[in-house]
């Protein structure tokens, strides 16, 4: 379930026409479906019943609270990189019990705070990371949670901006430098070993290369345990694809089936934690088209959404499905939409950010007039997330349907918002 159906020839987020969200809220905006947001949740419930396990939602992809509260509901644990993912978390009512602290460059104060809220544990990616935990932990009289982020050197065949577990990457630990690190951890009073883990990267399209990594991760744990370093938990990470155009859904049974095989009958926890793949398809941006113009043969449609609101197409050449709210011959229910005849034509979607790189999708046949409404779908992970005041554009709200009802659940930011937090210096 996407949450997104076409209804009496317009687009609706669950009951709710997306025309009627454009009039009462604006656009640029992005919209996002509870309900397919629960559905996507259940299916890796479901998928990984059989075992014991923890989905541990990746709060990089998107970190409103109120999605994050809805997860939580759900039972969800989170992964955070930073100290403002854990502050979100907190706030939206999760378990820190259930929160894993990765990344690979967290500061101290971060790592203080994480420790007085007592989470679940800290995925270390160096010695000097485990050197500080260990002095942080004395300091606060209590030993810190810790496992070891392991860089398998696996090649996901995703972006490379998006790989994190090839040996080029700055993520994780080799394994004989990771059993290293363990083992002091397990020898110091401030620190206790609780798991080992992996993430391989984003938008990964098969079982494969968790399969892979899962192997090397369960030799290590053999290892560990011929020591005396038993585990509580295996993280295999998140990454699971959605399929934006052309690619063939992630098989989510068949991954669960092989991890279960491989695992056998290990009493450890699974730690899994994806973020676009529960939250990708749950959203949209809604956009309207300002400007039509033609340069030459190129025909381009101006919006009103740019690069700051959604990068992934500029930064990664990412491809993402564009739908008209209304399909053709639907009769406009929206007053403002232009009066002029709509023309068929191969548009570049692009915005008004003053930089080349400023597009949202690429030759796509359309047929538009200037005050069309656009939607451009599986916008709910990496959109909001990663938009930007560039250009000062103050960012689009956040809405959120359930059934027949919307929540605005972060208001459209203002020009005053904007310069709030400058000052001209004293004395000018």
């Amino acid at each position: 379930m996407t949450g997104f159906q076409r209804q009496h020839g317009e687009l609706h987020a669950e009951s709710v026409p997306l025309s009627h969200v454009a009039a009462q809220y604006g656009t640029p905006a992005y919209v996002y479906s509870k309900a397919a947001i629960t559905a996507a949740y259940q299916r890796f419930a479901s998928a990984f019943a059989q075992r014991p396990h923890q989905i541990c939602y990746a709060v990089k992809a998107n970190s409103n609270i109120a999605l994050l509260s809805h997860l939580a509901g759900l039972g969800a644990g989170f992964d955070i990189v930073s100290g403002g993912e854990l502050q979100r978390v907190l706030k939206a009512g999760g378990d820190p019990q259930q929160v894993i602290f990765s990344g690979v460059g967290k500061e101290d104060w971060e790592l203080d705070m994480a420790l007085k809220a007592n989470i679940a544990c800290f995925n270390m990616e160096s010695a000097s990371e485990l050197a500080r935990i260990q002095r942080l932990a004395k300091a606060q009289g209590r030993p810190a949670p810790v496992a070891v982020r392991v860089n398998p050197d696996i090649d996901p065949g995703t972006h490379p901006y998006i790989a994190t577990g090839r040996s080029d990457n700055k993520f994780g630990m080799p394994p004989p430098e990771a059993r290293e690190l363990l083992a002091e951890a397990a020898a110091s009073p401030h620190t206790q070993v609780v798991g080992i883990g992996c993430h391989l990267g984003s938008q990964i399209l098969s079982a494969a290369p968790y399969l892979q990594a899962l192997e090397q991760l369960l030799a290590l744990a053999e290892d560990l345990a011929k020591s005396g370093i038993p585990l509580k938990h295996l993280d295999l990470g998140g990454g699971m694809a959605i399929p934006y155009q052309d690619e063939p859904p992630f098989d989510l049974p068949a991954l669960a089936s092989a991890v279960s095989q491989a695992l056998g009958a290990r009493s450890e926890t699974l730690i899994l934690e994806p973020g676009r793949a529960l939250v990708a398809e749950a959203g949209l941006l809604l956009t309207r088209v300002n400007t039509l113009k033609q340069n030459g043969s190129h025909h381009f449609a101006v919006v009103d959404a740019a690069m700051n609101d959604l990068l992934r197409p500029a930064l990664y050449q990412a491809w993402q499905p564009v739908q008209p709210v209304l399909a053709d011959g639907t009769k406009a229910k929206d007053k403002s939409k232009a009066k002029a005849k709509a023309k068929e034509a191969t548009y570049d979607l692009v915005g008004p950010i003053c930089e080349s790189g400023d597009f949202l999708a690429k030759a796509r046949r359309l047929r538009l007039a200037e005050g069309d409404l656009l939607a451009i779908m599986s916008a709910g992970a990496y959109g909001f997330a990663m938009s930007s005041n560039y250009n000062t554009r103050p960012r689009p709200p956040e809405i959120l349907v359930d059934g027949a009802a919307t929540h605005l659940i972060r208001r459209r930011e203002t020009l005053d918002d904007l310069l709030s937090l400058e000052a001209l210096p004293s004395g000018s």
